[in-house]
């Protein structure tokens, strides 16, 4: 079975509002889907956290490396194009691509093998994983958002960028009470204040008196409190903060991850799969972090098509307790042809179909691309 096409599908959205900081870049196609097609028909999807220009740049500089390919062997395939592309975008655009590529090809490999990829990952731990809901608190309808997460039966919400950090210490705890009383005490509440964002303003001091300040609020995690570089500083963060320190969204490939994990700068780590090389790359980051007693926690702001593969990942791990479901978001409830069902503990059941085990929304792909998919 070879590899015969690859498509890129763009998906478009308006600017999120209150999600980025004044000024930021609009974000009107963010987020691409890819289509890989095989000589014998079947199809796999994968999702790339870049737009699809850049995606379709990536693809075409790939073509010579991809094209008729065998289409069952993930592993293989998307190594030979990590190595054969190190002077060409080395963890950029080209990266990302590789990441959508390798997703697809798993789910491809799935689906020829009748199994769901977690357990073509090496088994699968569990059936079932809590999604947390991650929301904007920069939203104008940020106490609205919370709960309708708890209507759908949430029983943990991440709370992340707007104004945190960005006006006054006042302003961040005022928040972060806001969400608790909203939510209530059984829910969990994690924070992303996103120090990634342009012009980040505070390191450690701030880190670890917010810390504290979040612990007040029993808080489970504090997500990327400090810049996305700044090692050191998280080095000390994970080791005075009274709560774990999560991040590393933003690094790609394996080895950007391993001293992160070797000089524990985090106590739980958050892979990007449609950033980091895809599942084949999240896969070696989480049993590298496994091995040094980090727990992985996929970073999952982006599509369903990325959420069936953290959920897939996640199945795969000795460990894991997470993951990350974006919400509310076209992206997830229109490539979907029914929500993800929310048990009473607030758990979803990972898909056991083969491949990524989900059926994708072709009217929502239309809707939202000016596409279809080809089978």
């Amino acid at each position: 079975m070879k590899i015969d096409q690859i498509r890129v599908i763009p998906l478009v959205e308006n600017p999120p509002v209150g999600g980025w900081p004044q000024g930021q870049l609009p974000a009107r196609n963010e987020y691409t889907l890819l289509e890989v097609g095989t000589d014998e028909g079947v199809f796999g999807l994968g999702s790339v956290y870049t737009s699809a220009r850049l995606t379709e740049a990536a693809v075409e500089l790939l073509r010579p490396l991809w094209e008729g390919e065998i289409a069952i062997e993930p592993v293989r395939v998307s190594e030979k194009l990590h190595q054969s592309t190190f002077w060409q975008g080395r963890g950029g655009t080209v990266t990302h691509a590789i990441s959508g590529i390798d997703i697809a090809l798993w789910d491809i490999f799935g689906q020829v093998t009748g199994q769901p990829v977690g357990r073509l990952l090496g088994g699968c731990y569990r059936d079932r994983i809590k999604p947390y809901a991650s929301l904007s608190m920069g939203h104008e309808r940020f106490v609205a958002h919370m709960e309708e997460a708890l209507a759908r039966g949430f029983k943990a919400v991440k709370i992340g960028w707007g104004p945190f950090g960005r006006e006054s210490r006042r302003r961040d705890e005022e928040l972060v009470r806001l969400a608790r009383e909203t939510l209530g005490a059984d829910v969990e509440l994690m924070v992303d204040p996103g120090a990634s964002g342009r012009y980040w303003a505070h390191g450690y001091k701030w880190a670890l008196e917010t810390a504290k300040m979040l612990c007040e609020y029993d808080v489970t995690w504090f997500e990327e409190p400090l810049r996305p570089d700044d090692m050191q500083g998280y080095i000390k963060l994970a080791e005075n903060a009274p709560l774990p320190i999560t991040g590393c969204e933003v690094l790609t490939r394996r080895q950007s991850f391993m001293p992160w994990i070797e000089n524990r700068a985090i106590d739980f780590i958050q892979p990007d799969l449609t950033k980091v090389g895809g599942l084949t790359e999240g896969l070696r980051i989480a049993q590298h972090a496994y091995d040094h007693s980090i727990m992985t926690i996929a970073h999952g702001w982006n599509t369903a098509v990325g959420l069936a593969a953290d959920m897939q990942l996640m199945a795969a791990l000795p460990t894991a307790r997470w993951v990350e479901y974006k919400t509310p978001s076209p992206f997830i409830d229109e490539l979907l042809p029914a929500p993800l069902p929310i048990d009473e503990e607030g758990f979803v059941p990972i898909p056991s179909a083969p491949g990524l085990g989900v059926a994708w929304d072709r009217d929502g792909v239309e809707k939202l691309s000016g596409m279809r998919l080809s089978n």
